[in-house]
């Protein structure tokens, strides 16, 4: 049973260190996370998982202790997903970027329960698989937090990554109304095809959401939404 989620955007941006003097544009984009963690947090979950994009392979997941990095940024600084644990010593597989994002999201809010465990999802899924994975996760008696983390369009802004796309700003509204409203229809029907040409991140991780969110009967509230060095970001909590 779903009972929370929290949904926030990934770039290695968020870490301040890695953003260095450009750390300031996301200062509001941290405090909507913060907010949206709190949510999490006073819903009491019996676990929480962290779902979040990788450009490679289908469906991987990642238990609690599993190390990250952002020294491939340049900075020596690492984070762990929760707890260590006696397995995760042996094992030192590493968080992909989302993840690692968001275990340092929740180490800077101070999360320490429920247990944590990361699952990240290939960015080409296709929705009907996503939204099963999601129905998965929730289909238990446990009382079950999501934090999503995954960005909308990377080509806003000539600058953008992707370059400029028209597309890209009514893409990026779209997805901000659904995730404000807790639309689960309108996030299933995100077009894969669309957000792979905008570089969209998180189209497969907000799919796994509508599948975990189904009859949950959760309300969404839209925290942030900007779009700075040309990239979506969206901050949503429901609950």
């Amino acid at each position: 049973m779903l009972v929370a989620a929290a949904v926030c955007p990934c770039p290695p941006l968020l870490v301040p260190a890695v953003a260095a003097g450009a750390a300031p544009e996301m200062d509001a984009a941290r405090a909507a996370c913060t907010d949206a963690l709190g949510v999490l947090a006073a819903a009491r979950p019996d676990r929480l998982v962290v779902v979040g994009p990788t450009r490679q392979g289908e469906v991987e997941t990642y238990p609690e202790g599993t190390h990250g990095s952002f020294r491939g940024f340049g900075v020596e600084v690492d984070v762990r997903l929760g707890r260590e644990t006696a397995a995760e010593r042996d094992v030192r597989r590493a968080l992909p970027p989302s993840l690692a994002v968001a275990a340092w999201l929740l180490d800077r809010t101070g999360w320490s329960d429920p247990p944590i465990e990361g699952l990240a999802v290939g960015e080409p899924l296709p929705p009907e698989r996503c939204i099963q994975i999601g129905r998965d996760i929730t289909a238990g008696p446990q009382r079950v937090a999501l934090l999503v983390m995954g960005d909308a369009s990377a080509c806003r802004t000539l600058k953008a990554p992707g370059y400029l796309d028209e597309r890209a700003e009514p893409f990026d509204a779209a997805v901000g109304r659904a995730l404000g409203a807790a639309d689960l229809t309108a996030l299933e029907a995100l077009d894969v095809e669309l957000a792979r040409q905008l570089m969209v991140s998180g189209r497969a991780p907000w799919q796994v959401l509508a599948g975990a969110a189904a009859g949950a009967g959760l309300g969404g509230a839209l925290l942030y939404e900007d779009a700075p060095y040309g990239v979506g970001y969206v901050v949503a909590a429901w609950s």
